[in-house]
């Protein structure tokens, strides 16, 4: 099986309601879709948002990269040859990780199709069921409660709580919300950047005197401020999740040495892929530090690859935030992995086991 062409598409999905975090809001998922074909008539698809604030990657960058750099070194490679196409994927040019990340997603799932089973099981096999939290975007206090009894109600066990934008009012969701569900499920508190590292001893110190007992916080800091990050890790009570800080393996082995988190959150657009990815979890199984699986706003294609990645590394990656395609309105893509509200599960058929795409837009480049 050979690859021949690299294509590309625009999926649009609407979410739900706006997603809104400490540093966007969004109302559409608007993703470059990629396709692979082969000289056997299989095709492989990937996915990438463009997601600036955090990557540096745009639409227009994301098929840039791919059309020009990465496609040229792909056409006539044989999918058998994984190892040797994920080093030509990884090495075409710095940085652009979401558009490595695509084509990476494509071949894995014609790497699974090659020998006729689903990628998990290609990655190491594992239990093909998980369960996701759900993201509860920053808004009105009212507005916010609203949504996690809601989410709760929906059966999600796990809540993921966007704040970072007002330090007291911060404080005072988090507290109106655990009030609302404690007992019911656990809150996950993502600051997406939005406190500097006092604020955020503060802002956990308040919480925790108050009783609210929060399953993890994630990157309350700055990206680059590591040091910021070890300062909050160090005196908190609560776990502490790396997220931006961290995008390959030399960045995680650094940030577990340092101590600066107690926790790794993986996603396929920062870390170019599912190489890095199996990498950074056999990485923290080694040192003992726990992983999260997360994703950006992306649809039940890359999703799914996180899923088959999840499933097979449950070892070191024990918490689990896929709820992309829970926040949007339909699901445009048949077969593969079923995402039915808190629960994910994944079919046997081969590598991500996609059959058809509704509403993708082919591009021409």
């Amino acid at each position: 099986m050979k690859i021949t062409d690299i294509q590309f598409g625009m999926l649009r999905v609407p979410l739900k309601t706006a997603f809104k975090t400490a540093l966007r809001t969004v109302d559409t998922v608007e993703d470059i879709v990629v396709i692979v074909r082969t000289d056997t008539g299989q095709v492989g698809y990937g996915e990438a948002p463009a997601t600036a604030v955090i990557t540096g990657d745009t639409h227009g960058s994301i098929i840039e990269a791919i059309a020009r750099f990465i496609k040229p070194r792909l056409i006539g490679q044989e999918i058998a040859n994984l190892n040797h196409i994920t080093h030509l994927i990884q090495t075409a040019l710095e940085r652009n990780t979401s558009a490595k990340a695509a084509v990476e997603i494509a071949v894995y799932d014609l790497f699974g199709q090659l020998y006729g089973a689903p990628l998990y099981k290609i990655l190491g096999g594992g239990d093909p069921v998980i369960t996701t939290d759900i993201t509860i975007s920053v808004d009105y206090i009212d507005k916010m409660v609203a949504d996690s009894i809601n989410a709760v109600e929906r059966g999600f066990e796990s809540l993921k709580i966007k704040v970072g934008k007002d330090i007291g009012l911060d404080i005072e969701r988090v507290k109106a919300i655990y009030s609302a569900v404690e007992g019911r499920a656990l809150l996950r508190l993502d600051a997406n950047q939005g406190w500097t590292a006092k604020q955020a001893v503060f802002a956990m110190h308040n919480l925790e005197d108050a009783g609210v007992v929060l399953e993890l916080l994630e990157q309350p800091v700055k990206a680059q401020d590591i040091d910021g990050l070890k300062y909050v890790t160090d005196r908190v009570h609560t776990p502490v999740m790396a997220d931006e800080s961290v995008f390959g393996p030399t960045e995680v082995i650094d940030l577990i040495k340092m101590r600066a988190a107690d926790i790794i959150n993986i996603k396929l657009m920062k870390t170019g892929g599912i190489s890095n990815a199996v990498r950074i979890a056999d990485i923290a199984s080694l040192y003992g530090v726990e992983c999260m699986i997360g994703c950006m706003l992306e649809t039940s294609i890359s999703v799914a690859a996180a899923v088959h990645l999840a499933v097979a590394k449950s070892q070191s990656i024990t918490k689990v935030d896929l709820d992309g395609p829970s926040l949007c309105q339909f699901n445009p893509v048949e077969g593969g992995v079923i995402f039915n509200e808190s629960e994910i599960s994944i079919t046997d058929a081969p590598g991500l086991g996609i059959q058809t795409i509704h509403g993708l837009e082919l591009i021409s480049v």
